[in-house]
């Protein structure tokens, strides 16, 4: 198992590697042009995990559908939406699409971080597009036995610990004794085949590599709790909103019909993901994809606030009025 891991690995890294780069030669500092309408483009730099759901953004590109908008799209790799943050504010991008969890720990702490419109939510039943997984002879079965287990997450301190966290108290648990390590995501296999961990959180297809050979799969931590939840959201500042609403808005329109198309158009969001991801047809063809919407609307994250009140991640829940503005 750990030299098929360990090859899987390989994959990985190539995914990895996107984090040192961009995925796009978009020069922030100059206008390029519109061939089609013979327009001027407006250079746009957007952070995104190196994940399957990126595929929607990344096929759309392709498309040319922010191109329509007179945008032009600059791809910045992330480990999380969280470390976005501070890019955000200041000023380096525009928008980011991230977990909702950081900007609600932003908005509490009033930075003037907004979410201006969704990304994807996860699924209420059937498989979800991530979950806590672990190597098929780990013992490992079900959200208790992580009581007392090292669990990687890709950020610590957001809604993928904190969905665990409520999940293992649900099955009896004690979710206190759990050590949280963090690692990104294209990382998960190869460190779960060294034993540097004893499970991890994961979408696909990182989640897929470690199922496929042997791995299980002991809970979707979104399912489990807040079904249906936020995936990704897309955010960006309120200082940008104020400031530029001409560019929110051509974003929030051209992102709104991209994920309307994404949803219509699974084979070019998987084609899309095998390029970006550096992964195998076949492979791409197995993942999981959520439900891509920009409608903000039972989306979970109040749901996700008050859970994060309960678990002492913040101290009160944010001003939901002020975070979430729909576009």
């Amino acid at each position: 198992m750990k030299k098929s891991l360990a090859t899987l690995g390989v994959l990985a890294a190539a995914a990895l590697a996107l984090s040192g780069c961009t995925d796009s030669a978009a020069d922030p500092s100059t206008t390029a042009t519109d061939d089609a309408g013979g327009g001027e483009l407006t250079p746009v730099r957007v952070a995104a995990l190196p994940i399957a759901e990126s595929g929607a953004l990344w096929a759309a590109i392709d498309e040319g559908i922010f191109e329509d908008h007179g945008l032009e799209i600059e791809v910045v790799p992330a480990q999380g939406g969280a470390n976005a943050i501070p890019a955000l504010l200041s000023g380096d991008i525009q928008f980011a699409i991230g977990q909702p969890f950081g900007p609600i720990r932003a908005d509490v702490q009033d930075l003037g971080v907004v979410i201006v419109g969704n990304y994807a939510n996860s699924l209420a039943e059937g498989d979800d597009v991530n979950a806590v997984v672990a190597l098929g002879d780990s013992g490992i079965m079900r959200p208790a036995d992580l009581a007392g287990k090292k669990v990687s997450v890709n950020t610590i301190g957001a809604a993928g610990d904190l969905t665990i966290r409520k999940a293992v108290e649900d099955d009896g648990g004690d979710p206190s004794t759990i050590e949280f390590v963090e690692v990104a995501f294209p990382d998960v296999p190869a460190q779960l085949a060294a034993g540097t961990m004893d499970a991890a959180w994961a979408p696909d297809p990182f989640r897929g590599m470690v199922l496929g050979d042997g791995g299980v799969s002991v809970v979707a931590p979104y399912q489990a709790t807040i079904p249906g939840l936020s995936v990704l959201t897309n955010i960006t500042t309120q200082a940008l909103l104020d400031e530029d609403p001409e560019l929110v808005a051509d974003y929030s329109a051209a992102m709104s019909e991209a994920l309307e198309w994404a949803s219509e158009n699974e084979d070019a969001v998987r084609a899309a993901i095998a390029t970006n991801l550096e992964i195998p047809e076949e492979a791409a063809a197995g993942i999981t994809l959520p439900t891509f919407t920009w409608d903000l609307a039972d989306a979970g994250i109040e749901d996700l606030g008050t859970l994060a009140v309960e678990y002492a991640y913040i101290e009160a829940e944010p001003d939901f009025d002020r975070l979430l503005q729909q576009q």
